[in-house]
Formats: C-alpha cells, structure tokens, sequence
C-alpha cells in the first residue's frame, strides 16, 4: 500500500511537470539596413592614386568595375584568383573599413 501511494505520488507529480507551459514572449526585431548610393563608373575615370594603391596593396588584382558615391568615395570589384570582393577607398587612395 505504501508503494501504490509512492508510485501514484510519483506519476502525478511528472504529469504536472509536461502539463506546465513556459510562457513564450515574442520580442519584435527591428532590422535596418543603411545602403549608400554608389553610381558606376568607368574603370578609367579612377583617380590615378586609387589605381596605384591597389596595385601597392594587391598586385594581382584584377578590377571589374567602379562606383563612385555622393562623398567622393569609391567602390571597387576586385577579383584575386578566384575570390571576388569589394574596396573602399577615398579620392586620395586612402582604404575606408566597411
């Protein structure tokens, strides 16, 4: 008889434990995304000291195209090998992080 009582002490107590529900909050994300308006250029209407920079920083890169911004920034497509990316850089070959 003690044991029934033990078990049925048991039984409903691990009932309760799936019977509880976690409250579940849903918190909004908000995402911006802030995209600077870059114009293409020629390749070679590239100020002369963005050139040399990146044959300075990467003498194997290969430039596909150009972009030039309000604020006198460049975008640059460069391909090295097989990867493809993107540089920044000033009007005075200056890289930009971004």
């Amino acid at each position: 008889m003690k044991n029934l009582f033990l078990l049925s002490a048991i039984v409903l107590g691990s009932l309760t434990t799936f019977a509880s529900a976690t409250p579940k909050t849903n918190t909004p994300v908000i995402e911006i995304s802030v995209q600077e308006e870059y114009t293409e250029i020629k390749v070679e209407e590239l100020p002369s000291a963005i050139s040399e920079a990146l044959k300075k920083a990467y003498p194997d890169a290969v430039l596909t195209k150009a972009y030039k911004n309000a604020k006198s920034e460049y975008k640059l497509d460069v391909t090295v090998g097989d990867k493809v990316g993107s540089l920044f850089a000033n009007a005075d070959g200056t890289w930009i992080k971004k």
